[in-house]
């Protein structure tokens, strides 16, 4: 069996990329002798305030990780290289979403250059762009062997950056880790305090100007003008008081306010349970996105989900099947797909339809995915070393 290094956040570190991380190596490890590495310290406290880590969820903890990396200290780049030579593995992956690390992992991937290197480029540019980013992320990815992009949009930025690279663009695999309870729909209305005659729609995630929470607000009159027994649920953690007072004058100059309940803060694993098996609809109502964990979470609850045709969103939504996509920034499209999901009844056709998607977002189709590129991977190596 050929040994592969994952380098990335995993438990109990917090967030999608972290889930999907764990996951990925419990199934590679059908595949490889999986080598987890990941950080002792992933952000400074300086630049990011809140607590990264979350130990009441182990889900997806790997056991046998290491936690090797400090990202803001290249002396300690120098010895995780030399940890991982040690190793000698015959692949390494790294998890790629933000030009912060960019020092940390150029200087590893330059240390390790003679090792073939499969980027999984989350984001290839992060959603907030700035000055330098593109020099930055270029700086990296240019020293990878293969990539693995989940959207047709990022490839193609990719291509801008990596001449001719060897990759595969595949769908976000289902983020099933959080059914810890298999809740019944009943149990999770009793868990939110939902009457079960209510419609519930549900926007979850980090609160940010891009994710377009204000045009899904602004369609909330529209919508309950059609069925006043039509709620919002609004789950998710705001970056600053700020941006909170912000969209709570947005919930109060609504006009639907009695239909708006936000839930604040940020939600531990064993929480997210209850909040996608008590909706009937989830919806994003993006600006701009290259892929969003959110509708794998949802999918794996056999929820279907209102996207807006950015990035890569509309790339794992079959529209009029699994849900619908629709125009971004514009809320009367929102309102428009939502009543027209209630109106026509779709929620056990969008749920099979889902069911029936399954292997499309499965990790084993992952697993596929992985083996494919490495094998490219070696193929060109061998050809350079001729």
């Amino acid at each position: 069996m050929k040994k592969l290094v994952m380098i990335g956040p995993v438990y109990p570190f917090k967030g999608g990329i972290s889930h999907y991380t764990g996951l990925m190596v419990k199934n590679l490890k059908k595949e490889f002798d999986v080598y987890t590495v990941s950080y002792q310290m992933q952000y400074p406290k300086l630049l990011f305030h809140k607590e990264q880590r979350d130990y009441q969820n182990d889900t997806t903890k790997i056991e046998d990780a290491q936690f090797w990396i400090n990202t803001a200290n290249p002396l300690n780049w120098v010895q995780t290289a030399n940890r991982i030579k040690k190793i000698d593995p015959d692949y390494i992956i790294m998890q790629w979403w933000h030009p912060y690390f960019a020092p940390c992992y150029r200087s590893l991937a330059g240390l390790l250059k003679r090792y073939s290197i499969l980027f999984v480029c989350h984001n290839v540019f992060p959603h907030e762009r700035f000055p330098m980013d593109r020099k930055l992320a270029r700086s990296v990815l240019k020293q990878g062997s293969g990539f693995i992009t989940h959207s047709h949009m990022d490839a193609e930025d990719l291509k801008t950056i990596v001449p001719q690279p060897i990759y595969e663009t595949t769908v976000l695999p289902t983020l099933n880790v959080f059914r810890m309870k298999n809740m019944t729909f009943a149990q999770a209305r009793t868990e939110i305090q939902m009457p079960p005659e209510k419609k519930v729609l549900l926007f979850f995630g980090l609160i940010r100007e891009y994710k377009g929470l204000k045009h899904l607000l602004r369609a909330m009159p529209a919508i309950i003008a059609y069925d006043s027994d039509i709620e919002l649920l609004v789950v998710g953690e705001f970056s600053s008081d700020e941006e909170k007072a912000e969209y709570m004058a947005l919930i109060e100059a609504s006009g639907a306010k009695e239909h708006i309940r936000l839930v604040g803060g940020y939600v531990p694993d064993k929480e997210v349970e209850k909040y996608f098996a008590a909706a009937d609809l989830v919806v994003l109502p993006y600006e701009s996105a290259t892929q969003s964990g959110v509708v794998q979470v949802a999918y794996g609850f056999e929820k279907p989900v209102i996207v807006t045709d950015v990035g890569g969103l509309p790339e794992v939504v079959a529209d009029g099947k699994t849900g619908y996509v629709v125009e971004s920034k514009n809320a009367d499209a929102l309102a428009e797909a939502v009543i027209r999901y209630f109106r026509e009844e779709k929620q056990a056709e969008f749920a099979e339809n889902v069911r029936r998607e399954a292997y499309q977002y499965s990790w084993d189709r992952m697993n596929e995915t992985v083996l494919r590129l490495t094998s490219q991977m070696e193929k060109a190596k061998s050809g350079k070393n001729k």
